[in-house]
């Protein structure tokens, strides 16, 4: 008996698990989570390691690595975010301490006026998160956020979702974000159609859901609080007294700009092949056999390192310090304080957002994804076609997203699911572009708390669980249904095929 259970126990493979368990598993962690956080009250970073705990002891694997799995995808999503948040902190407070954030705000309203702060936000997240991942956008934006709020008066919350909601537009939609760009590539859809009807789609998109956090906004009451660790806030100061519009600019402009030529060059740079090693004689006599390299794959092993976030983020720390200091002239002490207290704030962000990853993780070794494309696909019959193959691509994605997390990964499965469910006879009544702009706003749907995005939203934002959950959470998945119906539109009138 007692060598039966430990067999049990050490299982590697999942052939003896039921077709059922994974979405037990799921069930089992959604409860561990929803009822620690909103029930028990307890820390969201203890809520959601136990969870991945949990849910990595019932998912399949071998006992022995069962939690130490746990602690690599933490480890893991610390990697990817860790020091992008740590360095957007110091730039966020040091963009308000020095008024940076102020002149920024100052000169969007002298050019649109008050009345369209909120379009502005909206605006510049629609278009930073093309090139520039929604984390390091949000990061950017907020600061200019919570100094518009103190400028204009206008609602927090209003300010913050519309930034947010239209930076997670593009972000599934439109390359070269990864996402968009991976369903492209998986459905055989030419990149500039992907742009092209990516925009198409996610304009409209935008323009309905501004209208819908103006009326969200106006029936929730969540004031701007201070942030965890980062101090109070200066107050509103004279113009003569801020830095100027240039020098204000830059911390933001500079990682962007450093991350888009990254990633510009590197799409160029798809199809190049780097020419194989030869010998000087097949070159000719003196050659330089670096000429044989294409100028532009040289380019992106310089865009490589600095178009990197966090070489980026950290340039832009740097120069963010430099402002602060020429326009306060702090001492060396106040100086050290002032970064000390911004990373103790993104200590507690970088936390909860890695057990998130971990938590997303497990769910995926619990083999969840593969568990709900079993039930979406059935026994395999004819081709679907027509509005019903974009509300199912959208479902899948949808529940993918809920299941694991991450917007890309449920984008990368849905598309390859949907691909293998095509087939090369598929009529569909429209172009196949549809069915990565149904895919992508499924992806943004039901965005929760195994999500990262989450919890930047949260913390970030410095609004409790329940909060995110009644504000971002519905929005964005509003934002995904306007969307699929606007695809839906767009197929019908313009489908695009010959």
């Amino acid at each position: 008996m007692h060598m039966d259970l430990l067999a049990v126990l050490a299982a590697e493979t999942p052939a003896q698990v039921s077709p059922a368990w994974p979405l037990i598993i799921l069930a089992v962690g959604i409860a561990v989570v929803v009822g620690m956080i909103v029930v028990l009250r307890v820390n969201a970073f203890l809520a959601l390691i136990t969870a991945a705990i949990v849910v990595s002891l019932l998912a399949p694997g071998a006992f022995a690595e069962k939690i130490t799995r746990v602690a690599a995808a933490f480890g893991e999503t610390a990697g990817k975010i860790g020091i992008v948040i740590a360095l957007a902190a110091v730039i966020g407070k040091c963009l308000i301490d020095s008024g940076a954030a102020d002149r920024i705000v100052r000169a969007f309203v002298n050019l649109l006026g008050e009345k369209r702060s909120v379009v502005s936000l909206m605006s510049s997240g629609f278009v930073l998160s093309i090139p520039v991942f929604f984390d390091t956008v949000f990061y950017l934006l907020l600061p200019l956020a919570r100094s518009m709020h103190r400028r204009t008066g206008r609602s927090y919350l209003l300010l913050i979702l519309a930034m947010g909601v239209g930076a997670s537009i593009t972000h599934s939609l439109v390359p070269p974000t990864p996402g968009p760009l991976l369903i492209a590539g998986t459905l055989g859809i030419d990149l500039g159609v992907m742009i092209v009807m990516g925009l198409a789609c996610a304009i409209p998109t935008a323009v309905l859901i501004y209208f819908f956090v103006g009326w969200l906004s106006r029936r929730i009451d969540i004031p701007m609080r201070p942030l965890e660790g980062m101090g109070s806030e200066p107050p509103s100061l004279a113009d003569e007294r801020l830095p100027g519009l240039l020098a204000s600019l830059a911390p933001i402009l500079l990682p962007v700009l450093l991350i888009a030529t990254h990633t510009v060059v590197t799409t160029l740079c798809k199809g190049i092949d780097v020419p194989p090693a030869t010998s000087p004689a097949d070159l000719g006599a003196g050659a330089d056999v670096t000429r044989t390299i294409p100028f532009l794959k040289r380019c992106e092993n310089v865009t490589a390192v600095f178009g990197n976030a966090n070489l980026a983020m950290l340039l832009a720390a740097a120069v963010a310090l430099y402002v602060l200091w020429r326009q306060r002239r702090p001492s060396r002490q106040e100086l050290a304080g002032l970064v000390e207290n911004s990373l103790m704030g993104a200590g507690v962000i970088i936390l909860i957002t890695s057990a998130g990853g971990a938590f997303g993780a497990m769910l995926k070794q619990a083999q969840i994804g593969e568990a709900i494309q079993t039930l979406m696909a059935g026994d395999g019959g004819a081709p679907l076609g027509g509005v019903q193959l974009l509300v199912m691509a959208f479902g899948v994605a949808t529940l993918l997203k809920f299941a694991q997390g991450s917007s890309t990964v449920s984008m990368i499965t849905t598309s390859g699911m949907i691909a293998a469910l095509l087939g090369p006879e598929a009529q569909l009544g429209y172009h196949p572009v549809y069915l990565a702009c149904a895919i992508g706003f499924g992806a943004q749907c039901l965005n929760w708390m195994n999500d990262s995005g989450f919890w930047i939203f949260a913390k970030m934002g410095g609004l409790t669980e329940v909060e995110t959950l009644k504000t971002w959470t519905v929005t964005v998945s509003t934002m995904a249904v306007i969307g699929l119906l606007v695809t839906i539109t767009l197929a019908k009138l313009l489908p695009l095929v010959q």
